[in-house]
């Protein structure tokens, strides 16, 4: 026999369900937002708590509960982009966003070391155009308000109307910020390379550099190449970026030399073919690439051991956003 309250409860479970399930899509964008996979999931849990802070008549009368946990999302990613900007200044060398591993490999275990099941946060960011580390680095030159403009209604489809309640500018203004935005992005952007040319040549250096083949490491790189490394003060590292291909060959293989036993494994990195240098097990440098024209531009070396985290099967448990979909053009409606 059921009773007057179950519907309500019915009603209750499934939108309980359907709030859990904005997660996903909230760690998706709040990453982009930031940068950084463990600040997005701190703003993502800040959001959620705010919402759970809400009566059940508070939470009852708001008619979209998705575009009210986006909205307060977005915002906290605001304020934390402002004081991200403060602390990045004090940052010890170059800070470079967190590079996330592949979804298949995660869940073929080769990212974290022979891992059968896939560890958090593994499979949380769809891995597309808008989150290649050279991607990524532009966004960091944008202001807070760019940014969240450019994300929101570029990556996210979010109309300017609602972009503006956001950022808290009229929508005239978000426009604006977004167009300011995508001049960025189109001004840094290298000409596209196959994905399977892009492997091969990744592959080819990685060959140079175990072979501490200095001139095939130079002529595999642009002659004005330029590598940066993250460190974060926590390990050694160069402070500064190394620039020109005889200088960054000269460094790799220096390094090669200090670092016996270093394995370099092949994978993909923020959804382009990368490296990942491993030591008795562990990763202790994810490095990403640029190319153009048949050599490699940018090399992004992250060995911050906070950012590695992810490539050595740590994270939480308790948000695993799927692989869905993005849209990756850049309209302007």
């Amino acid at each position: 026999m059921s009773t007057s309250s179950e519907p309500q409860q019915d009603r209750s479970e499934r939108g309980l369900s359907a709030i859990a399930g904005e997660r996903r899509r909230l760690i998706n964008l709040a990453y982009r937002l930031l940068g950084s996979l463990s600040e997005a999931e701190d703003a993502v849990q800040e959001t959620y708590a705010r919402w759970y802070a809400l009566s059940r008549q508070q939470q009852e009368a708001i008619e979209s509960p998705g575009a009210w946990l986006t909205t307060v999302a977005g915002r906290i990613c605001l304020d934390v982009l402002g004081s991200a900007r403060v602390r990045r200044e004090r940052y010890v060398g170059a800070w470079i966003p967190e590079p996330l591993p592949d979804r298949t490999e995660w869940i073929s275990g080769r990212a974290g070391g022979g891992r059968a099941e896939p560890a958090d946060p593994a499979d949380q960011v769809t891995l597309n155009e808008s989150v290649n580390m050279a991607f990524l680095v532009v966004l960091e030159s944008m202001t807070p308000a760019e940014r969240v403009a450019f994300i929101l209604h570029d990556v996210f489809r979010y109309p300017f109307a609602e972009v503006a309640e956001i950022v808290g500018r009229t929508p005239a203004a978000c426009r604006q910020l977004a167009s300011s935005a995508r001049q960025r992005i189109r001004a840094a952007q290298a000409p596209a390379v196959p994905m399977t040319g892009q492997a091969g040549l990744v592959r080819q250096f990685k060959a140079a550099w175990e072979a501490k083949d200095i001139e095939t490491l130079v002529d595999l790189l642009d002659p004005d190449a330029t590598m940066t490394a993250d460190g974060g003060g926590l390990v050694g590292t160069v402070l500064r970026p190394v620039e020109g291909s005889e200088r960054i060959a000269e460094y790799l293989i220096h390094i090669a030399g200090k670092a016996p036993g270093l394995t370099l494994l092949e994978r993909t990195v923020n959804g382009r073919p990368g490296l990942v240098a491993q030591h008795a097990g562990v990763t202790v440098t994810v490095a990403a690439f640029s190319l153009a024209d048949g050599r490699i531009t940018r090399i992004w070396a992250i060995r911050n051991p906070e950012k590695l985290r992810p490539w050595n099967g740590e994270g939480s448990e308790d948000s695993r956003p799927g692989n869905e979909p993005l849209p990756t053009s850049h309209g302007e409606s």
